[in-house]
């Protein structure tokens, strides 16, 4: 791999240690926090309590984790929100609320189907933003750029979108219409569409073309209704006539969770590339990075995502399941075997545009049965030989295919992605 920018892997005595995971990985301009889950990081227990008490300990865990690397908490720019019940998003939202009072990060809240540590009803990530950036870069005291807009719904916890450096993030829209506050009428169609309408909208208020997106993640109740979702979302992607001549699609991460907030059917968040930085980024610095979209053979590819897209110095590699690129079907065997099958294609991925493992900053996986945790760290660790990247494991109602885990990640690109001619 080319480029000398250095990946930043850090530990807190301050917040619970994990033996396969990072609690932070920085990379350039950002910084991947592991989920939290809520341990107390003296005793290694979970806190005793209700909800309360455990939205406090994990987003304490976060506070402590940004705090040692000489952050704040107005540093967040994503947060994901991860209930057992989503009848206790209330009473988190109210711990939440606490956490952040001058600068409101981008959010997603979904409620999952089990979370890896028995008892736990909550878990939280992050990222959060970096302005010294990783050596060699020179620090800069670059700007966050949070704005909302009156044409897609707002939230008293959430901002519409938080740009830093070369990348916005999109707070998760729910089918609400904006003008109303409500629920839109109609069927998973309906709300798939809307759902994309209120993320074309918040882009066109920042002036982002809807090509820009890099990644997108999809949060769907019920799997039957996966048909649907993509036949609407193929009207949305490609959105230009040069995204349609270069077949350009985001990353994609479908996640069946156990319910939404509001009872809605679909829920979609996004990450998107940002050309013109925010300042005081040199023009000449901002303006023109190319989005570099590649496929590779030697993985399973799919007619609504692309393997792997890299925009400036990331990469976003799509959820990618259990299959065997040659016959594109479900590989046989357990859940550790289908997580080394997923784990290979990624390594396929990674590897057909110059990177190699280590380069991860993050990683998510899904299970269907939480239980298949340890078998599936085993084969974990065998893919990584140096400090292993940020992670979040979440227990899921279904995965695509039936299968029984889905991975996906994100990449460093030290070499960036080169300006266009």
């Amino acid at each position: 791999m080319s480029g000398k920018i250095i990946k930043l892997s850090r530990n807190t005595d301050k917040a619970p240690k994990s033996a396969v995971s990072t609690q932070t990985v920085a990379f350039s301009h950002y910084n991947n926090i592991s989920a939290q889950l809520p341990v107390d990081a003296k005793t290694g227990n979970i806190v005793t309590g209700d909800v309360t008490a455990q939205a406090t300990q994990c987003l304490s865990n976060i506070k402590a984790i940004v705090e040692s690397v000489d952050h704040s908490m107005d540093d967040v720019v994503k947060v994901n929100v991860y209930l057992q019940n989503i009848a206790d998003i209330d009473a988190v939202n109210a711990v939440y609320a606490t956490f952040f009072q001058n600068h409101l990060p981008t959010r997603t809240a979904v409620a999952v189907a089990a979370l890896p540590l028995d008892g736990a009803l909550v878990q939280i990530d992050a990222v959060i933003s970096n302005g010294e950036g990783t050596a060699p870069q020179t620090p800069c005291e670059l700007i966050k750029l949070a704005k909302n807009t009156e044409d897609a719904p707002k939230c008293s916890l959430s901002t519409h979108t938080v740009a830093f450096s070369h990348y916005n993030n999109i707070s998760a829209q729910l089918p609400i219409d904006a003008q109303t506050g409500k629920m839109v009428a109609g069927g998973i169609k309906a709300q798939a569409k809307q759902c994309l309408m209120n993320i074309k909208a918040i882009l066109a208020s920042i002036d982002v073309p809807f090509d820009d997106i890099v990644k997108i993640n999809l949060f769907l109740k019920n799997p039957a209704d996966i048909d649907a979702v993509n036949e609407v979302y193929s009207t949305f992607f490609p959105d230009s006539a040069i995204a349609r001549t270069l077949a350009y699609l985001p990353a994609r991460t479908t996640v069946f969770v156990s319910e939404l907030p509001m009872g809605a059917l679909v829920q979609i968040d996004a990450v998107v590339s940002h050309g013109d930085g925010t300042p005081p980024q040199a023009v000449e610095d901002r303006h023109g990075i190319v989005i570099r979209a590649n496929n590779t053979p030697n993985a399973p590819k799919c007619a609504l995502s692309t393997q792997t897209v890299a925009f400036s110095h990331y990469n976003h590699i799509s959820g990618q399941l259990p299959l065997d690129a040659k016959t594109g079907n479900l590989i046989a065997g357990s859940a550790k075997e289908q997580a080394g099958q997923c784990l290979s294609n990624i390594k396929a991925i990674v590897e057909s545009i110059g990177h190699e493992m280590d380069d991860v900053v993050k990683v998510n996986i899904q299970l269907k049965n939480i239980a298949d945790i340890t078998a599936v760290n085993e084969i974990y660790r065998t893919f990584f030989n140096s400090t292993l990247p940020a992670r979040t494991t979440l227990g899921v109602s279904a995965i695509p295919m039936d299968a029984l885990v889905q991975i996906d990640a994100v990449l460093s690109n030290a070499e960036g992605t080169p300006p266009s001619l």
